[in-house]
This record gives structure tokens, sequence and C-alpha cells, in this order.
């Protein structure tokens, strides 16, 4: 049911403690596909901290009131006022209480699949942000923290395994009927929205894990029947999360058992809810059969956030909405921390700082910008953001880079051991690496507080007489919506000086102390730093492992870029330098093209790639993550304004043709060189063997010529993983289209039957960059396959055409806006959460050229005029409008 008010903004100078506290929640909930009874017991009490004499007030959000007491004693209609969004007990008693309350839901009607949803037969839960309130009344906020009993019940027939949060403490059959029970008890206080139940005829694979003090933890993941064969990978990167987490931070597990559940309908990729983890089925289920590379490194990373979230999230959580960041953010980095130590640390970082480019620099730079931490919002589903994520976890990384390893480390102890139980603020974490290493972090809080991407411009001047390099540095932090004025940031700026030789120079600033651990602290408008005792001009390396996120720019010279791209000691800069050079030939040849002009020279980018190709000592992964050009997404970043996407994919792919027949040699042999020779591993060294074998058959293919193609072909029928396979019909499908319908048509019948392979497939052919994609896209739309009730499918297919097909979303006559504003009007009143994501693909509207910005701004304004919009949708329509 859609809300008939515009939702208020909520804003966080308005917060206020909680009237009333609850204790203790005991649930009972009787399943049925069309008619759920809930019963809740909430003990609660006045809050010393709240207002004296309130009335309590509890959320709801489409409920049906059957009964409600106090005390045991059902209440008159006089003494309480309830509707659908709302219950409050008018003049409660000042004093410890207990209130009944039973409610009716429909799990079956319930398309939002937020509160109590049935997903393919089996009863399913998702509460946060708000989903609780669809449950049971309650006061749906993340300060409230209390103590959950569970007992669920269901016909045996209908959902064999029942779980809930905790530990289960008894479970048996209802005499007399069909019937069968469980209850479940969690010890630890948490709010509501990390509770949990699931019920249905789900299969399970059962291991045990040990904790660093002995105690016994009996792990189990449950999946559809005939799945078991395909959730290994996630039991193993489980129980290496709890091993690591022990290590790293000292995170112990403290409940009996630890659950994860994956469905198959899941508006987000997992939920952290204490003790019964629920996952979209694509983050659990994989084989070499059917998954990628990239999809077991998502597996293996998503579990381990899930995981990580039972002490950064859980054990401590929000105080409010607008400290998402202080658990995702936080929760983030150390996913990332754990992928790099099972992974190829300079690998996993240049994978993340694309993904951070690519996502959280074009929202900063649009109307949808925000800060880390938001200071009002209109629909909290609209703020998981790469902003409060990605973004949220570089700050923290940047915390680490300026306190050190040891400091860093101080500080998340005092915060765990200060604020366990607690939900907290960022204020109150940032206290804690304060107090832990006696500095002041007010100014470091401000990249909590300012949105925008932070420019560093730094210039470094050699003095070849004193033996001295200056580098001046400036940092700007441009305007953005509701922030006319931002005040300076902290910003470490991590650094070394290369010599000739490729080694890197001392440190020794002319005030003679030394840049300790390479990290200059920028942190005024303009700053000067003069290194002195250079037996030489070095090269700077700046932000080496992109220490901030920041937009750099500098005097480095082509020159100088190449001899980093060969000589510098630290992997991403390495990577970076090579990037840099692509990324201004594609910006530098894209003006000329529209201007009319030749093309610049791509030789100083093939010189740094064919260094890189010839060095054997490089980690394959590496080659191929340096061999992978800038996006067409990270062209149009750059441009900034006037965007023409199809002249950035003209440019970007006959560079890609230059690039495969220059470099064709080298890349055959390093093709042939990393063949495979055995059995698939998902490890990471042969996932970068492959990587890169599969992006020498890419680049060889631009040139679409007839042994290439062949060569594709070959690949594609004789790929024995998934990996290898799907490659091969990327490079057909996008440079091969007299091949693409017969491969695209053997790969869909060998897979008819597996949907998360099908999306893929999907996705695939939403991505092709041809004028007929948009009726491509519109006829799968109608495919038996697809379905717009499943969020995954949606993802695949809409998702992919509206945010990774740059040429076609953006047609300039607009046709891509209508159809992806059709299916989220379509879409709104089924899943305003999943419409509201398709909707935020228009984030970068503004940048473009004159008539696309006309199209997508009437796009966006017939979105807005539509009558009835959900808070999710009208929220993005309205911010993207701005």
């Amino acid at each position: 049911m859609l809300r008939d008010a515009e939702p208020q903004p909520v804003r966080l100078s308005d917060y206020r403690p909680p009237d009333w506290l609850v204790d203790t929640v005991h649930l009972d909930v009787r399943l049925h596909p069309t008619a759920t009874r809930v019963i809740a017991r909430l003990a609660m009490r006045p809050n010393p901290e709240g207002r004296a004499g309130s009335p309590i007030v509890l959320d709801g959000d489409g409920l049906v009131l059957k009964a409600v007491a106090l005390d045991g004693e059902p209440l008159a209609g006089t003494s309480y006022a309830a509707s659908p969004e709302s219950l409050t007990i008018l003049v409660p008693p000042q004093q410890p209480l207990e209130l009944t309350i039973e409610t009716l839901i429909d799990p079956s009607a319930n398309t939002k699949l937020m509160g109590l949803y049935r997903s393919s037969g089996t009863y399913c839960t998702q509460c946060e942000a708000e989903g609780f309130r669809r449950i049971t009344y309650f006061p749906d906020r993340p300060d409230v923290l209390a103590v959950y009993t569970t007992r669920i019940e269901a016909e045996r027939d209908e959902a064999s395994v029942l779980l809930g949060n905790g530990n289960r403490v008894e479970a048996g059959d209802i005499e007399g009927t069909s019937r069968h029970y469980a209850v479940w008890h969690d010890p630890w206080p948490k709010p509501c929205y990390l509770f949990a139940l699931v019920g249905g005829n789900l299969e399970r694979i059962g291991d045990h894990f040990t904790t660093a003090t002995g105690k016994q933890v009996e792990l189990g993941i449950y999946v559809e029947p005939g799945k078991t064969g395909r959730a290994g990978y996630a039991m193993d990167a489980l129980k290496r999360s709890m091993r690591w987490d022990e290590e790293v931070f000292g995170c112990e597990y403290d409940l009996d058992v630890f659950n994860i559940v994956a469905v198959a309908d899941f508006n987000m990729g997992a939920m952290e809810n204490k003790g019964l983890n629920v996952f979209n089925d694509k983050y659990v289920l994989a084989t070499p059969e059917t998954a990628t590379d990239a999809d077991y490194a998502n597996i293996e990373a998503i579990i381990a956030h899930e995981y990580f979230h039972n002490w950064t999230g859980n054990r401590i959580t929000c105080r409010d909405w607008f400290q998402l960041c202080l658990k995702e953010g936080l929760t983030v980095f150390r996913d990332q921390e754990f992928s790099s130590d099972m992974r190829s640390r300079p690998v996993k970082r240049i994978a993340d700082v694309r993904l951070l480019k690519a996502h959280q620099f074009a929202e900063d730079a649009g109307p949808l910008a925000h800060p880390v931490r938001p200071n009002t919002y209109r629909e909290i589903n609209n703020f998981y953001t790469a902003t409060v994520y990605e973004k949220g976890a570089e700050v923290v990384r940047m915390l680490k880079t300026v306190l050190g390893v040891e400091g860093f480390r101080a500080g998340m102890d005092l915060y765990f051991d200060r604020h366990d139980g607690d939900a907290a603020t960022v204020e109150q974490f940032l206290a804690c690496f304060a107090d832990a290493n006696g500095v002041d972090l007010a100014q470091f809080a401000l990249w909590y507080a300012q949105s925008g991407t932070p420019e560093l411009r730094v210039e470094s001047y050699w003095n070849e007489a004193a033996r001295t390099l200056r580098l001046d540095v400036e940092q700007r932090l441009r305007a953005t919506s509701g922030q006319p004025s931002k005040q300076p940031m902290v910003i470490p700026l991590t650094l070394g000086l290369v010599g000739r030789d490729g080694t890197d120079l001392p440190l020794n600033l002319d005030d003679g102390s030394n840049a300790e651990r390479g990290v200059l602290l920028v942190t005024a408008p303009k700053q000067t730093f003069v290194f002195r005792d250079l037996p030489h001009r070095p090269v700077p390396s700046l932000n080496r492992g992109f220490a901030a996120p920041v937009k750099l720019s500098s005097n480095l010279t082509t020159d100088d870029l190449v001899f980093l791209a060969g000589h510098d000691s630290d992997p991403f800069n390495r990577f970076d330098a090579v990037q840099s050079l692509a990324l201004t030939h594609l910006v530098t040849a894209t003006r000329a093209l529209r201007d009319g002009e030749p093309a610049p020279s791509a030789v100083p980018l093939v010189a740094a790639l064919s260094a890189t190709l010839a060095d054997d000592a490089l980690d394959p992964a590496f080659v191929a993550q340096t061999l992978a050009l800038p996006s067409e997404t990270d062209v149009a970043r750059e441009i900034g304004r006037d965007v023409d996407p199809d002249a950035i994919h003209q440019t970007r792919q006959w560079l890609r043709r230059s690039l495969g027949e220059a470099l064709r040699s080298s890349l055959e042999a390093a093709y042939a060189r990393v063949s495979p020779t055995g059995d698939y591993s998902p490890d990471a060294a042969s996932a970068g063997r492959r990587a890169l074998r599969n992006t020498a058959l890419d680049l060889l293919a631009a040139a679409g010529g007839p042994a290439d193609i062949a060569r594709a072909l070959a690949h594609f029928e004789t790929a024995d993983n998934m990996t290898d396979r799907l490659a091969a019909l990327t490079v057909l499908a996008h440079n091969a289209p007299d091949e693409r319908e017969a491969v695209l048509a053997a790969f869909y019948e060998r897979y008819r039957d597996d949907p998360l392979v099908i999306d893929k497939w999907f996705a695939l052919q939403a991505q092709i960059a041809e004028v007929g994609t948009l009726a491509r896209v519109r006829e799968l739309s109608a495919h038996p396959a697809f379905a717009m009730t499943n969020p995954n499918r949606v993802r695949s297919l809409i998702g992919s055409f509206a945010s990774a097909n740059p040429t076609q979303f953006n047609r300039p006559d607009g046709a891509g806006y209508e159809f992806v504003v059709e299916t989220v009007l379509s879409l709104d009143s089924r899943n305003p959460q999943v419409a509201a994501r398709l909707l935020a693909a228009f984030k970068s509207w503004r940048a473009l050229e004159a008539v696309r910005a006309g199209r997508a701004q009437s796009a966006l304004r017939r979105v807005s005029d539509t009558p009835g919009l959900s808070p999710d949708v009208s929220d993005i329509a309205s911010r993207a409008l701005d």
C-alpha cells in the first residue's frame, strides 16, 4: 500500500532518546501462507532520558491489529489509537509493564520483500532498515535494544526447517496437528532490524568451528533442495572469516550456532541478522561450471562482511540511521582487509578503487551527493549507497594511515571495550581513536560531514643547486547540494620519491624531520613541503595505495608516468601511472573527435603496457588489471560536463583496436603462457592467470580479425569453467555480430534451468553497445526466464542496461530513459526499493550534453509528477531534479 502523504524529512539534529525502552521481546509466530498470526509480548519501561509521562507510540506498516493487552488485561478501544501505520497507548502507567499485541499479516502478498514474506515457498524476513514494523507494532529504531525469544510454528510438510536468531532452546510437534514448532533465544540485546526467522523445506550442509578460547560453534548453511553441493566454498569462506577476525581484530564469536540461509528473492546482497544471516543465493552458491572467479571472490567477501557485522553492527550497533556508515563503512573496510589477506593485496586494492571511482565518485559529482553521515533523509532505504559503504570504508582506511597500524588497533580495541552493547555514534567511534592515541580528530571528522570528492593538486619543483624537491600542495572541495562552502580536510598524502634506479630515496624534510611512514598530512588549503639532500631529481609517487579518496592532479610529465609505470615500488601507483596515461589519452581523443581534429599518439601508453607485459615477475592478475582500460564511465567523469557517450565509446573502441594490434605478439604470448594446465581452482593465483588470458583474448578480438574471432570461439567451446566460458561469450557478443546469436543460444540451452547463470546471460545482452539493444532488452523482458518479481532478474537485465550501457541508456532520442522510467513506475507499487535503485541510474544526468540532459530531465519529471509514488522513488526523483 502506498502512503498518501509526502514523507517529511528526518534530521540528525532532531534526534532525541526513545521515551520507552523494551527489555525483552517474546514473539509467537504462527506461519501461514496468507494469514500469519504474530503475538508479541513486550516488556517495556519508561526511559529516564526520555520525556516523562509520554504515551507509548509504536510504528507499523500495513498491519492488521487483532488484539492488544496491557499486563494481561485487554485494552478498551478508548485506551489506544490504532492504524495500519501506528499504535499508540494513550495514557500508560509510568512504570515497567508488559504490552501484548496480536497482528495478522499476509506473507504471500508481500512483494516488497520487507518484513515477513514468502520466497519460492520459503518464509523469510528482511527487517533492515524498517521492516520489523511490517511484522508487529514496535518502536522501530536502532537505539531500542532488547533480548528476543521467538517461537515459530508451521505445517511440517510446508516448512520442515524453522530457524531464528540465537540458539535453539526447544523444538517439537504440536500434538493432534500436522504442525511443529521451534523456540530460539538470543541472549544478546539487539535492535529489531536484526530480527530474523526462516521457515521452509531446505537442505543443510554443516560444519563446526572451534574459537580461540576453545568454544565449539555449530555452523549451518541452508539452501534449496538439490543445491548443497554448491555451498561448500561459502562454508570454507565462513570458517576463514571467523579465524581471521580473531587473529586480526580479537573478535570471537559469541553464540553456540551460526546459520546462513540462501534465498532466491532478496532485495539486498545479504543481511547480518544475529546468528541467522540471510543471503541472496548468488552470494552463496558456486561451482566451477556455474560461477566465475569474480563470483567466488564476491562470495568470500560478502560471507566475511556479514559475519564481521557480528561485532561491527550487532554487538555495537547504530544509535540512529544517520550513523549507518558506522557499521557499513567500517565493516566494508574489514572485509576488504580480509580479502586482501586471502588474495593479492595490490590487486584487491586496485579492484576496490575501480569500484569506488565508478560508483562513489560519480555519486559525489551529481545531484545525489551526500555526506558519509547524512544530516537529513526522507527515505532511509535510499542511503545504502556507495558513499556510505565504499567511501565510509575509505575514511576508516585513512584513519589507519594517519594513526599507523598499532594506533589504529588500539583505537579499535578501545571501541570494542567501551561500546560493546551500545548503540553508538560517529563521535563516539572517533573519540576512541583520539583517546587511545592522544590526538585531536576534530578536523578529520569533516570526512563524515562534508560531501563531495576533494581535489588535490600537487606540483613538484626540482632545485638542482640545492638538491631539493619542493611540493606545493593545494586542496579544494567543491560546493555540493546543501553545502555551498567547505572547510579544508585532513588528507594523508602517502608518497615516495623514486630515484633513477627505481629505488625510493629518503624522505628528509627541510625542517630536519622525516616524513614518517611516507605520509604527509595535508590540513590547510595550501601547503609546501621541501625534501632535502637528494642525489638527483626523483619522480614523486603520489597518493600511494590510493590512501586518500581524492581526485589527484599533478605536473608530472608523460615521461614521468611511463617511468613510474615501469619502476614504482608501490604496485597501485604502478598500475595508476598506466591508467593515467590511458585516461589522458581517451579524454584528449574524445575531445579531438568531437572537434574534428586528429587523435593524439598512443605511443607512450603502448610503451608502458609493453613493459608491463614483458615483466615476468609481475602477478598475472596485476597485469590483467593494468591492461584493462578506464571505463567509459571513468572517461565521462574525467570530462565532467557536456559529455557525449557515443564519442567516448567510439574513442575507447578505437584505442582497444589499436592496442590489440600494437601489442599483438605480446598478447598472444601471454595468452599461451597462462593457458590452463590442470583442474579448475578458485584460488587467487589460478584466477589471476585466467584473468590475464581472458584480458588478452578480449584485446586481440577488439580488432575483429577472423583469426581472433576463431580464437574466441575455440575458447568458448573448450572452456571447462564458467569464468572462461563467459569471458569468451562476452568477447563474441561485443565483437563478433555474425557469431553472436549462435553462441548466446548455445549458452542459454546449456544453462536454461539455472537462474543465476541466466542472470549473466541477461546482463551480457543488456550491455551490448548497439542501437538494437533497447529492442533486445524489451524482448528479453518478456522472456519466460525473466520475472519482474525477482530482484536478481530485474537487476541483471534492466539494471545492467541502465547502469552499464552508457550509449544505449543515454540514447540521444531519450528512448533509453523512457524505458527505464516505464519500468520504475510499473515496479514501484510492488517493490519500491528495487525501483528506486533503478532510478538512481540518472545520478549523472546533469553532466551530459544539452540534448541528452534535456531528455533525461523530462524523464525524471515524468516520474516526479506521477501521483501516488512510494517514498523511495519520490525521494530519488526529487533529489535528482534538485
